[in-house]
């Protein structure tokens, strides 16, 4: 691209693949980015969460811990002091060892719309590209295709799992024959806008080279080359609709960017950063050498696809996206970042999670990988990241899988994530190819383990408790523990919640209250700041949900 990367170009997220680890450097872009009001608020304890439910997809919560070199009088004398090399000694506190993080796989379940109940000559099968709970409402977007002809159609259900089809009216501007592409768009929904505008769409269009180029006048900083397709003769830009229902859209004036994102668009309002959030496809290619000769192949047989994001205060208008997840090191040569299906966890709105569909060229087959993120920015994978395979060749979703937003909780518990399935490879003749819905399905919501195999111990960074009782998913041997402490914005136990009071918790539990001498409740009220310590010894602790 001929704009300038961003060092997030090479971010330790960006080795999302087959192994490796991450590695994190500092990213020049967009001002405050993920540091929400940094210039007018304080960085620092104690925290919110954001929601009711504490979650360890990045060391986030984890406190890193504190240290000191101290005298022979316990003073600290840490770089002040004048001691010899064995004179000083090493003082450690609320410092974690012994755990690790890990992805843990789905389970395949699926396809969630029976052949059956499928209006007749329905060809390709059903594609949901949005699914959201509203309130106690699952709703999901999407298409079918019938014949050669692509439909849109809209779900609902109480639980997620039986789904009503609904027969609504999509119109844009007020022409039910408009085209929307709900293909590569998603829909979320704004809590900032106004009613008339409270769902909202991101999606790819197209226009002529001579609107391109009229709108690279107008607004350079949202217009990048790469946009123009020779090859298919026309400009890709990323479009926004508004609508009060999901239904009737508006298609707003001017394109949001004039870029090449001919993918997956995915989009969020942070409100914490008070900006819309866009996730794009990007690509991983260097600009092409002044004064060279004309040839070459083109930008798509060489670049890499790699996932772009761009933000704006105003859903209007974004700047150029810049990748801030690549291809790494570690993964083969040929292999891809395809689709970025960034979400949230349920109950948890500030632990950014991501679904990359990872595309091997190499014999064009896919896997789903998970990265996650304290603030929508920085990313960076999971160990144990492949999270999701290709089923055998031969079953509907034995050709290649796309994981596809939102991560959603189920009455039972159980997170899901739509994905869709096709029953031949993605570059494959799509002459007679079929496709279908399915769920990737994380039983009682153990999508992350903190996991102790041993011995393992770690504290939690101050935050605001939303609530008076805590509840643990936690799977536990019965000759290992878990035990909690709660203490003040010091690192002072609460009155009767400290170890020595703490009940010891073992087995499989899911929603399970911890306990310090048979009594649950923390004894403050919400909103009061506290830290949690936690003593693990072969376990795996997946959510801590308040009430």
């Amino acid at each position: 691209m001929t704009q300038r990367w961003i060092g997030a170009c090479l971010l330790a997220a960006a080795v999302c693949a087959t192994g490796g680890s991450a590695g994190r450097l500092a990213a020049e872009g967009p001002a405050n980015v993920g540091h929400a009001d940094t210039g007018r608020q304080p960085l620092g304890e104690p925290y919110e969460l954001g929601g009711k439910r504490l979650v360890f997809t990045t060391w986030q919560y984890v406190r890193p811990g504190e240290f000191a070199w101290v005298d022979e009088h316990g003073q600290g004398v840490s770089v002040s002091g004048n001691q010899g090399p064995t004179e000083a000694r090493f003082r450690r506190g609320n410092h974690p060892f012994g755990i690790r993080l890990a992805a843990r796989p789905a389970v395949r379940e699926g396809p969630i719309f029976r052949r059956d109940d499928l209006p007749p000559g329905t060809a390709g099968g059903v594609a949901i590209t949005t699914l959201l709970k509203d309130a106690d409402v699952y709703k999901a977007w999407g298409f079918e295709t019938i014949g050669r002809d692509r439909h849109l159609v809209y779900h609902e259900s109480a639980d997620g799992r039986a789904w009503r089809r609904r027969d609504v009216r999509f119109e844009v501007d007020g022409d039910p024959q408009a085209h929307i592409n709900f293909g590569e768009g998603t829909v979320f929904i704004d809590p900032s806008a106004p009613a008339e505008e409270r769902y909202k769409l991101v999606t790819l269009e197209s226009f002529s080279r001579e609107d391109s180029e009229a709108f690279r006048q107008r607004a350079p900083d949202r217009w990048e080359p790469l946009a123009w397709r020779e090859d298919v003769g026309a400009a890709f830009h990323i479009r926004g609709l508004t609508s009060p229902d999901g239904f009737r859209w508006n298609r707003l004036a001017e394109p949001l960017s004039v870029e090449h994102s001919d993918t997956q668009i995915t989009a969020y309002y942070d409100v914490r950063l008070r900006r819309y959030v866009i996730y794009t496809r990007c690509w991983m290619i260097e600009p092409r050498a002044v004064n060279a000769p004309a040839g070459g192949a083109a930008f798509y047989n060489v670049g890499r696809r790699s996932i772009g994001r761009t933000e704006s205060p105003d859903f209007r208008s974004f700047p150029v996206s810049r990748p801030i997840l690549v291809p790494g090191a570690d993964m083969a040569p040929s292999d891809v970042l395809y689709t970025n299906g960034r979400t949230t966890i349920p109950g948890a709105p500030w632990s950014h999670v991501m679904f990359p569909s990872v595309w091997h060229q190499g014999d064009d087959s896919t896997t789903i990988v998970m990265a996650s993120s304290h603030d929508g920015f920085v990313w960076s994978c999971l160990p144990d990241r492949e999270v999701f395979r290709t089923a055998p060749f031969g079953t509907w979703d034995g050709g290649c899988v796309f994981a596809r937003p939102n991560l959603v909780e189920l009455p039972d518990g159980s997170f899901a994530l739509p994905y869709t399935g096709y029953d031949v490879p993605h570059k494959y003749p799509r002459g007679q190819f079929r496709f279908a819905t399915g769920y990737m399905v994380w039983p009682r919501g153990r999508l992350v383990a903190l996991e102790a195999q041993g011995l393992g111990e770690f504290s939690t960074v101050a935050f605001l408790a939303p609530g008076r009782r805590m509840l643990v998913n936690a799977d536990i041997l019965r000759a290992g523990r878990l035990a909690v402490e709660v203490a003040d914005l010091n690192g002072q136990p609460l009155p009767g919640r400290s170890f020595a009071e703490a009940d010891d918790l073992f087995g499989d539990l899911f929603r399970a209250p911890v306990t310090w001498k048979g009594q649950s409740d923390l004894g403050i009220e919400p909103g009061t700041p506290i830290m949690l310590r936690f003593r693990l010894d072969r376990a795996s602790l997946f959510a801590i949900d308040f009430e």
